[in-house]
């Protein structure tokens, strides 16, 4: 009996062994790699944890895209096109296939990163069904990067002074919003920004806190006007043919895991605005050498005329390219939640 279970346990290792030398290999592409979210968690689960977890039988390899040097408009079409198997990305950089995507992060409409979570929840079937349709991927993850807000190298000290200005974007959604208060919208990669703002391309740019922190956009803005204008939800998609060719051992496996970093992912990003506003406008920062950027801060009025634009020009503009239908389910799925109705003008 006892060498009959030797014997036994010897198969089991060597099954085990078999399968770590056959494993599925996912190939993957993260965002930045100067920010957080690529660093501490989007590069360690595919190089690391995946094959941790599933002891050798799911293998990972991921880049950044500035690593590779994409754009992040692109990502996408490359995983519907099999050139990656997972990506990790912002679905405004992809909406310009179905503004549907737009539809959990409109800009100005969420102020607090837990009605965003609750947003992205409501918002979640209807984002799958289209990933599914548009770019046959499975929607496994939607994510946050820190409040967007807006970084200038002119003086603003309010709402009034974005007029006239040329603004970075990178989504429709923030478009609006910036033509709302009277500026002009400019379309740059991430990777673009500090020249466009060194050579006077744009005169302010939208990120998050922490990325403008970590990008060093410091160096070349002198205001940050902290007006929040999104969050940058992100999203963690996968190739449908990939997936489906998955064990359900394996699928259970990838989902359980993607589940506790998307929890690490929203818990870290709920304490980073404030680390990087501070890192940023001089103030105490124990992650890295401080900057000395103009803090501005909107005011009552600010936050009054912004709410506006909110619903009369971002959730306007975007039910009408989103048509009734898109509009409609909005209203049923994220509508309750901020108390709007989405309705084109």
């Amino acid at each position: 009996m006892k060498k009959l279970a030797t014997t036994l346990g010897a198969l089991a290792v060597t099954a085990t062994a078999a399968i770590a030398d056959n494993p599925v290999v996912l190939n993957a592409v993260g965002t930045w790699s100067s920010l957080t979210n690529y660093q501490k968690h989007e590069e360690p689960f595919f190089n690391q944890r995946l094959n941790e977890a599933s002891g050798g039988e799911i293998v990972g390899k991921i880049q950044s895209q500035s690593g590779l040097g994409l754009k992040g408009f692109e990502i996408m079409r490359m995983v519907k096109n099999g050139v990656f198997d997972f990506a990790f990305g912002l679905p405004g950089y992809v909406a310009a296939e179905n503004a549907i995507f737009e539809g959990a992060d409109l800009s100005t409409l969420t102020q607090d990163i837990d009605t965003q979570r609750q947003v992205a929840d409501a918002y979640f079937d209807t984002l799958s069904a289209a990933f599914e349709e548009i770019y046959n991927a499975k929607l496994l993850m939607l994510y946050p990067f820190p409040s967007q807000t807006l970084w200038c190298n002119a003086e603003v000290n309010g709402i009034a002074d974005l007029e006239g200005k040329k603004i970075r974007v990178y989504s429709t959604t923030l478009g609006d919003f910036v033509e709302g208060v009277g500026g002009t919208s400019v379309t740059v990669a991430f990777s673009e920004v500090i020249p466009a703002l060194e050579k006077g391309v744009v005169d302010c740019a939208i990120t998050g806190t922490m990325s403008a922190y970590t990008a060093k956009w410091n160096q070349v803005a002198t205001h940050a006007y902290t007006l929040r204008v999104g969050w940058g939800l992100a999203f963690g998609a996968m190739n449908l043919d990939k997936w489906n060719s998955l064990s359900p051992e394996q699928k259970a496996l990838l989902e359980t895991e993607l589940a506790v970093l998307t929890e690490s992912m929203w818990a870290e990003t709920a304490t980073e605005d404030d680390i990087a506003i501070s890192c940023i406008t001089g103030g105490t920062c124990e992650i890295g050498e401080a900057g000395s950027m103009t803090l501005v801060e909107p005011t009552a009025d600010d936050l009054t005329a912004r709410d506006k634009i909110a619903t009369d020009v971002v959730l306007a503009r975007w039910a009408e390219r989103c048509g009734a239908d898109c509009a409609a389910n909005w209203n049923e799925t994220v509508g309750p939640i901020l108390g709007l109705k989405a309705e084109a003008k």
